[in-house]
């Protein structure tokens, strides 16, 4: 579906079922470059298990038009807009890399609207080194190519890939491709510079009160594992799921991603909301 947010047009995937407010919902939130497709496998999966999906495209992404915001800040009010546009009391933020800063961004600005959150490949500070902005500003393609290297564990996944003659790696290099195609203004710098200047979060994460899972892959060399530390330990109540994969967790171990927010979102259901 397409709403009206900030007078551009803000598409959320549904995950093939008629968005329900009354259910209890989860809001899947896609890193740099990308759009809610990442999301396929885990966002169908809720929409046909009792739950309200929002899989967003963030503004100059996907479906969503408008230009590209420049701040996690920004892109987190908008993603509080989407959820007041929606009628969402309170929701399951899931956010990947980019994705994961604005879940956790939005947690402290709207902690009444947020009943939990899942972060994967995330990490605070996520810093982009100045070799990789320089290139995502001046040679996007390259950029392409260099983080769907950095961000797959393999070349050839097996026996994870949705079906035969699919290629894991192949798929991301061309979604990424395809966002330049929609927006040609420099959409991996904004990206990248948009994770490399957030500053808020260490005291986003102290604010943090609410159910919290971390999705980590154990091959990750965008987030490593020895990056996340500060997060972990601020929200120390935090679980710690990892999976064996690199960045692109959910196109890599689609099935454990998904069976790690199922356990989680049937946790959640034990407690009030």
């Amino acid at each position: 579906m397409i709403l009206d947010i900030q007078g551009h047009g803000a598409y959320c995937y549904s995950g093939g079922k008629a968005f329900n407010a009354a259910l209890p919902t989860v809001v899947f939130i896609h890193g740099a470059q990308n759009d809610h497709s990442v999301w396929g496998l885990q966002s169908r999966w809720f929409a046909h298990h009792g739950f309200g999906v929002l899989a967003v495209d963030l503004p100059g992404h996907g479906r969503s038009s408008g230009p590209a915001l420049a701040s996690v800040e920004e892109m987190a009010d908008w993603l509080l807009a989407v959820l007041e546009a929606c009628g969402v009391r309170k929701a399951l933020l899931v956010g990947h890399s980019m994705g994961s800063l604005i879940a956790l961004e939005a947690s402290q600005r709207a902690p009444g609207k947020v009943r939990a959150l899942a972060m994967l490949g995330t990490t605070y500070p996520m810093k982009v080194s100045d070799a990789l902005l320089a290139t995502a500003r001046d040679d996007e393609e390259r950029a392409i190519d260099m983080v769907n290297i950095w961000s797959h564990s393999t070349i050839a996944h097996k026996p994870s890939s949705p079906g035969p003659g699919f290629s894991v790696m192949g798929g991301a290099r061309r979604l990424m491709q395809r966002m330049s195609a929609i927006n040609p203004d420099r959409l991996f710098y904004n990206d990248f510079s948009a994770c490399n200047a957030y500053a808020n979060g260490e005291a986003a994460a102290q604010a943090v009160r609410c159910p919290t899972l971390f999705i980590f892959g154990a091959k990750d060399m965008m987030t490593p594992a020895r990056s996340t530390g500060l997060l972990t330990g601020t929200i120390a109540h935090g679980k710690v799921v990892q999976v064996d994969c690199g960045h692109s967790l959910m196109s890599e171990q689609p099935d454990a991603v998904l069976d790690a927010l199922d356990a989680f979102a049937a946790s959640l259901e034990e407690t009030p909301a």
